[in-house]
């Protein structure tokens, strides 16, 4: 053996393990996307106060129950935004994120109906829907997680915009809108609802397969 080719032979014996890529850092739960989340859930409540003070009739309290309404509804935009941005995805928020805004819609909806100002069949076709989603969401969710689709999204600005109008002290002539955006939401509801069965029944399969 040549001088060279030994060289080469002990350099190559005397070479290191091959080269890994790095593990990527794991997302914590704790970060500022799943706490503007939480955030969506603690504002529920203080909704509420405030939509029945005053027996649901006062202006002022229904313009305070509109902005809680609307502060909330704008955490489900910045949350993903920020989640997207920064790599902030987890298991956690796909789960929690929709449950809030469900919480939100949910609550709106049934203190609606409670002051007679919103038929319950609405507020029932909406949560059986909502509340189906979300048990669907937990039937596969050993297999993966169903995220929110583009007909969801648009689903729940639709449902908030809807509502917003009669959270609203509005005038008798607004009716007609009211009922337009109400209908459409519930429209987009029972599509959207479908979708998510047929999602998660192929998802399942092909877990399966």
């Amino acid at each position: 053996m040549s001088a060279a080719a030994e060289e080469s032979a002990q350099a190559g014996g005397e070479a290191g393990p091959p080269h890994r890529e790095p593990e990527p850092t794991p997302v914590p739960t704790l970060n500022v996307a799943n706490l503007l989340t939480l955030s969506r859930l603690v504002l529920v409540p203080l909704f509420v106060l405030a939509l029945f003070a005053g027996g649901g009739e006062d202006t002022g309290w229904r313009i305070g129950a509109t902005v809680l309404f609307a502060i909330a509804s704008l955490t489900d935009q910045v949350d993903g935004w920020v989640a997207r941005r920064y790599g902030l995805i987890t298991d956690f928020g796909k789960i929690a994120d929709p449950i809030a805004d469900k919480a939100l819609i949910g609550a709106a909806l049934v203190g609606l109906s409670l002051l007679g100002e919103l038929p319950w069949w609405v507020t029932v076709v909406i949560a059986v829907r909502e509340i189906g989603v979300t048990l669907l969401r937990f039937w596969v969710i050993r297999h993966g997680v169903i995220p929110a689709s583009r007909g969801g999204k648009a689903k729940t600005m639709t449902q908030i915009l809807a509502i917003v109008t009669y959270l609203l002290p509005l005038p008798d002539g607004a009716l007609p809108v009211q009922w337009a955006l109400m209908g459409l939401a519930v429209a987009l509801t029972v599509v959207t609802g479908a979708d998510y069965v047929v999602r998660a029944v192929r998802l399942r399969a092909a877990a399966r397969a």
